[in-house]
């Protein structure tokens, strides 16, 4: 009811109507949760399980390890790799293996920035699936 009787002279009062309020607060908060949910980014990884719970160990052989070292230095599986020839080598390790598992590992104090360019680094070189590896220690 938009209007009530009251007050001493029995006249009409003047009552909000809150319903059109509602409605819209309700639209917005829809809103809100549709661009929220594609506000979100981040990258999609696959992290190792720990040491203690791996039944079957991965062939050395085939396990790439891309570390990103300070400095902007990175390492093939300890091998030296400058920054500009970086997608350049992990495209060139990839080239003749039918599966592309990369796993990153970070060095102690880097930005989330530098691990994030080796990892665009490794996708543009065509790696299909990228792990982080889980710091140790």
């Amino acid at each position: 009811m938009a209007m009530g009787m009251g007050g001493r002279k029995g006249g009409p009062a003047a009552e909000i109507n809150v319903t059109p309020m509602i409605d819209v607060l309700l639209v917005l908060l829809i809103i809100f949760m549709v661009v929220q949910q594609g506000a979100q980014k981040g990258l999609s990884v696959q992290v190792p399980p720990p040491k203690h719970e791996q039944t079957t160990q991965p062939d050395a052989a085939q396990t790439i390890v891309l570390e990103v070292l300070p400095g902007g230095r990175y390492a093939i599986n300890t091998q030296p790799v400058g920054a500009e020839g970086l997608q350049t080598a992990v495209a060139r390790v990839f080239a003749g293996r039918p599966r592309k598992v990369l796993f990153v590992k970070a060095g102690d104090g880097l930005t989330y920035g530098e691990v994030a360019t080796a990892v665009d680094a490794s996708r543009a070189a065509g790696v299909t699936v990228v792990g982080l590896v889980p710091p140790t220690g």
